[in-house]
This record gives C-alpha cells, sequence and structure tokens, in this order.
C-alpha cells in the first residue's frame, strides 16, 4: 500500500490525540474565546503539540498546517503537508454531546493523500489512502470498507448542530423534490455517515470552515465514492495561502444528486 508509513504513523497520531482528548473531556475544564470569536479548549492545544511532537520527528520533510498553532508560510514550498484539526466540533466538545473528532490528513502538492478521522467518545478510527479505499478501523486491528449508498430519491440530509446558517435551511427548503428528512450532527460525522452509507447530502454554505475542517473528510468520502466539491463544482486544493473556504461545500453520495 502506498502510503502505509504515513498512514500508521497518522492512525497513532490520532490515537495519541484521543487519549489526550478524552482526559480533558472528563474533567472540569476552562473555555477560551481565540480573536475569531471561535472557541478552544486545553484539548485542541495539546493534542495539537502531541500530534505533531510525534509526527514532526518521523516526517522532517514534512510541514504542518494545524488549527492550533502559528502558520508557518514556509509550508507553500513544501510538498507535502500535514493538514490538523486537534477538535473538530470544538462545540460540540464543550457541550459534551460526544459528536467532536480528531482530524489528520497529508496533502501532496495540494492534494489529500491520506486521511484519519478519529471519534474519541466512541472509540472509532476511520481512514483512506488515494486510490486505496476507505476503511473504518476496528480495536482489534481488523476493518470494514467504506461505501456510500446508491439513493437517488428520498435523500436523508444531514446538518450542522451548531453551526445551521438560513441559507442551509434555504437550500433543503429548494430540493425538496429530492431531500426528505434532516438529522443533524456535529463535526466531521457528517462525512463519516455519507461515507458509511448512512445518509445521503449534506451542504455547507458560505464561509466559516478552513482547510483542517475538510481535508481528512474529503478524502475519506472520495475514497468511499462520494463527492466532496466546492459550490463552483470543483474538488479542492489544499495547503494554499489562504486557507479559508469561503464558499461552503457540497457532500453527497452519486453524482446524479448534485445540486448546486
Amino acid at each position: 500500500m502506498k502510503y502505509k508509513k504515513e498512514l500508521n504513523a497518522a492512525i497513532e497520531a490520532g490515537k495519541i490525540a484521543r487519549d489526550i482528548v478524552l482526559k480533558i473531556y472528563e474533567s472540569d475544564f476552562d473555555v477560551e474565546i481565540k480573536d475569531d470569536n471561535s472557541p478552544v479548549t486545553l484539548a485542541d492545544k495539546m493534542a495539537d503539540k502531541a500530534m505533531r511532537e510525534y509526527l514532526g520527528p518521523l516526517f522532517p520533510d514534512c510541514a504542518f498546517l494545524t488549527e492550533e498553532s502559528d502558520d508557518d508560510l514556509s509550508r507553500l514550498t513544501t510538498d507535502y503537508v500535514w493538514i490538523i484539526d486537534p477538535v473538530d466540533g470544538t462545540k460540540d466538545f464543550i457541550h459534551r454531546d460526544g459528536e467532536f473528532t480528531v482530524c489528520i490528513a497529508l496533502t501532496y502538492k495540494g492534494e489529500v493523500v491520506v486521511g484519519v478521522i478519529v471519534v474519541p467518545v466512541l472509540n472509532e478510527i476511520y481512514y483512506a489512502t488515494k486510490g486505496g479505499g476507505a476503511y473504518e478501523l476496528f480495536a482489534d486491528g481488523s476493518t470494514k470498507k467504506l461505501s456510500v449508498n446508491d439513493k437517488t430519491s428520498n435523500l436523508t440530509a444531514t446538518g450542522s448542530r451548531h453551526h445551521l446558517k438560513p441559507a442551509d435551511n434555504e437550500y433543503i427548503e429548494k430540493h425538496k423534490d429530492l431531500i426528505s428528512n434532516v438529522i443533524t450532527y456535529g463535526s466531521t460525522l457528517k462525512a463519516i455517515k455519507i461515507a458509511k452509507g448512512e445518509i445521503e447530502l449534506f451542504y455547507r454554505s458560505g464561509p466559516g470552515t478552513k482547510e483542517w475542517d475538510i481535508a481528512a473528510a474529503d478524502i475519506i468520502v472520495t475514497e468511499a465514492g462520494g463527492i466532496f466539491i466546492g459550490p463552483d463544482g470543483k474538488k479542492f486544493t489544499y495547503n494554499k495561502a489562504d486557507i479559508h473556504n469561503r464558499n461552503g461545500y457540497l457532500i453527497v453520495n452519486r453524482k446524479e444528486n448534485i445540486r448546486l
């Protein structure tokens, strides 16, 4: 398998972060507000630092783009870049609803080649490599291949539990001929649910996410047979100077269900 070493390291980094995050999750933690008005906890900071310290020595030629570290723009001239969100769904973490994840992606020249998503509370691990498929990894080392379903009508869409916007609801209303049910989830669990074939569509309007919010989810959905695109219908590229995703994105199970 190509990128086997990188994948195994990303999984181990995810486990390290999981253990740190869960320990703090079960404690009486404080919440800070960052300059962009988003919340952050000690779990975000410690997990971010631990993953960088683990992966850095193993892959000295790889740069980092992570949510809780300073952005070193030398990454723009580096082929391989780790893109990490130590706690995706910090609001879910704060509300203790369990729907937060650890997201780790490795990009090569702007394309995601490895993606790992860990769901700490459920002790679930999902991963994908470019051209290698997407899988769930179980505690005993066994795996199960992920695959989107083939529904093209009566779709179940998902919405963001803590970031739902009027435009998101408007999209669902506009496409009621296609969508018959809506379930809300937190963090990248929405993408995982689509990759597992449990639901079919997620539309996120406008700004509010950055590269670390979507990179790992992108490859897992894509390798499971789904589609992860911007509102222009194009695939995302990563490790850009501007890391903001300003126009939203669409995740669907099949191309027949693309509505932009």
